[in-house]
């Protein structure tokens, strides 16, 4: 009886030591089902690199220089001496309109002059004579040999024919300088290149007459291709970072000399439709558009940043668009930490960040900032190289499942 008291004790034993373990275990499991998991964070280190801001525009490409080719002379364009695509000189000749009108015009104010020159001729004879008869009639009243009436009417025929002959002297000015103005409308006839450069259009063809009234006709354009000058458009938000001397270049597809790069030599003041609409004009256009169309977004504002860029290959046509790209910012070999780190910025210029201490655990900092792209920023102090920064909370594989835990 003893033995079997002891057997049936011990397997009590058992069991209550079974059931403790048990209780413990589900204990343990629902502290470690129901405690909040240890945080683990997305780190990066403070490096150092090359940090770029770059705006980003849309550009057109120009001639550096273009120049309207007309002319002055009305009549028919008898001759055109160059054909789209050719290079010229400056000097060479181009076209000729049909100088007959010209030379008429011409003809006709040589002839007024020779004109005027013989009634001077004739008004000189004049004067002399009455000049003579003027001393002859002094002379004879002094002897009472003619009346005082006499006298005074040989003066006044001497001095209007002295005033015939102002006159006249003063129509041949006029008439020298109708015929310098019809020998410069003459030279019309024969148009030359302003300038050197090609023929990138030709507006009016041989045969065709032309009318030079109150507007200049055009007979062809030239432009300088060998540097090329690209006008971009750079949006409101992006303008105040633009300026004088900031490395611009774009690259196109088909282009094997790879990106062009050139310094901005003019940044727009004004929006570029400001002198066709006036101050105000982006606000306006917005408000009326919104009015029509019931939209939000106002009209988008730009200015206009032009840079030039050497073209000796004649490879960039003029009209093309591109994509520019604007260094307004740049920095060498600095401390740099991913722009996701930045924080919120203090009245100061300072900014927070999180960088990871020894414990594990993230301490906030507060930097200086320089240099910033949309992936590196320029830390100037606040951190040290080798530091790691806090750009997040990793997901634990835990709570992405339990879904509804709390």
């Amino acid at each position: 009886m003893k033995r079997l008291a002891n057997y049936l004790w011990s397997k009590r034993a058992i069991v209550v030591a079974l059931v403790c373990v048990a209780l413990l275990s589900y204990y343990l499991a629902q502290n470690r089902l129901f405690s909040p998991p240890q945080p683990t964070y997305a780190t990066a280190r403070v490096i150092r690199a090359d940090i770029e801001n770059v705006v980003i525009a849309t550009g057109t490409l120009l001639p550096s220089r273009e120049v309207d080719v007309g002319t002055r002379a009305t009549g028919q364009l008898t001759s055109l001496r160059v054909k789209l695509g050719d290079h010229v000189r400056a000097g060479d000749l181009l076209a000729e309109i049909d100088p007959k009108l010209a030379e008429s015009a011409l003809k006709e104010a040589q002839a007024r002059l020779v004109d005027l020159e013989a009634q001077r001729a004739a008004a000189t004879a004049r004067l002399e004579k009455s000049l003579l008869d003027a001393r002859r009639e002094h002379g004879l009243i002094r002897g009472a040999a003619t009346s005082a009436k006499e006298v005074q009417a040989a003066d006044a025929q001497r001095k209007a024919d002295e005033a015939g002959i102002v006159s006249l002297e003063a129509q041949i000015v006029q008439a020298k300088s109708k015929i310098d103005t019809e020998k410069t409308n003459l030279s019309y006839t024969k148009i030359f290149a302003p300038i050197d450069g090609d023929v990138v259009a030709i507006l009016t063809k041989e045969g065709q007459t032309v009318v030079a009234s109150q507007v200049v006709p055009i007979i062809l354009k030239l432009a300088q291709l060998d540097v090329i000058t690209v006008k971009s458009k750079v949006s409101e938000a992006d303008i105040d970072g633009v300026e004088v001397g900031q490395t611009a270049s774009f690259q196109m597809m088909s282009d094997s000399k790879g990106r062009r790069i050139g310094k901005i030599k003019e940044v727009g003041l004004v929006p570029q439709n400001y002198a066709e609409t006036g101050a105000g004009a982006g606000s306006g256009a917005g408000k009326s558009a919104n009015a029509q169309g019931g939209g939000d977004a106002a009209t988008p504002i730009f200015f206009s940043a032009t840079f030039d860029v050497p073209n000796p290959d004649h490879k960039l046509r003029a009209g093309k668009t591109v994509e520019v790209s604007i260094v307004v910012g740049a920095a060498k070999n600095a401390l740099a930490i991913p722009t996701a780190a930045l924080g919120e910025q203090l009245p100061d210029g300072r900014v927070a960040v999180e960088a990871l201490g020894s414990n594990g655990k993230p301490e906030r900092r507060l930097i200086r900032v320089g240099v910033s792209s949309h992936a590196l920023t320029e830390v100037i102090e606040g951190l040290k190289e080798g530091e790691e920064m806090v750009i997040g909370e990793k997901a634990s594989p835990s709570s992405s499942g339990s879904g509804g835990t709390r």
